[in-house]
């Protein structure tokens, strides 16, 4: 009998655990459709999963780092939610190929235009985004998320690096290294099959070569062989008369 209220007892402390880490670690967050290379564009989704019971959650507000502005912001469609997106004057302008842009986006905001997100679920805002710095190595977001009681959760505190996760922890998106191996190798790639391609030519062409050359020695060979046939009927036909 102890056995089993020792047994039931810990297995209800170990639920108890997991549901609370659960919760804990149930944020606004922001990850890459693939990779978010430096100096490049991305997909990137911010997903808001609902984390109370009694309210659903009808807006979130996505404010943009300012020490790296981006210059590209596009949203996609998100059925159910109204999109507005914010743009601020830049105090040092950006060169984006060639070009000055005096103004970059500074918030996305999307407002439900029904129930929102549920108890239970979640949703993901897509957004696509350049062009991401070359001398970063991770975009630090802030993220304000309301439910249809009023209440506002700010998901604004920065991590540190070494230190544990903060309550509310900001979404961060992770910049891998920049993507020029990749185009470095399909150069390389298309210079070996520009080489290979003269080498079949140059050797496509020597083929061809042999063989008129061949072509042409057989021919004479026949001429030769033609003509000391004449020549011998010629002279069979001489003694037969004689």
């Amino acid at each position: 009998m102890n056995i089993s209220r020792i047994a039931l007892a810990g297995g209800v402390a170990a639920s108890t655990v997991l549901l609370l880490a659960g919760t804990a670690s149930a944020h606004v967050s922001v990850q890459p459709q693939g990779e978010a290379a430096k100096g490049g564009y991305a997909t990137v989704n911010f997903k808001v999963p609902n984390e109370r019971d009694n309210a659903s959650t009808v807006k979130l507000e996505v404010s943009f780092p300012t020490d790296h502005p981006l210059a590209s912001v596009s949203p996609q469609p998100v059925a159910g939610w109204k999109i507005d997106v914010t743009r601020s004057k830049l105090a040092k302008p950006l060169e984006v190929h060639g070009k000055k842009i005096n103004e970059a986006v500074s918030k996305v905001t999307w407002t439900a235009e029904g129930d929102g997100i549920e108890a239970g679920f979640f949703q993901q805002f897509p957004l696509s985004v350049g062009q991401l710095p070359e001398d970063a190595d991770q975009l630090v977001f802030k993220a304000l998320q309301t439910y249809s009681n009023k209440e506002v959760v700010r998901w604004i505190e920065e991590p540190t690096e070494g230190g544990e996760e903060p309550e509310s922890p900001a979404p961060v998106l992770a910049l891998t290294a920049p993507a020029d191996d990749a185009h470095g190798a399909a150069a390389d790639a298309k210079s070996g099959e520009a080489q290979e391609t003269k080498e079949t030519a140059s050797a496509s062409g020597e083929a061809s070569s042999n063989t008129d050359g061949t072509a042409r020695v057989l021919g004479v060979v026949g001429i030769v062989v033609g003509v000391a046939g004449v020549a011998f009927g010629v002279l069979a036909g001489r003694r037969r008369s004689a």
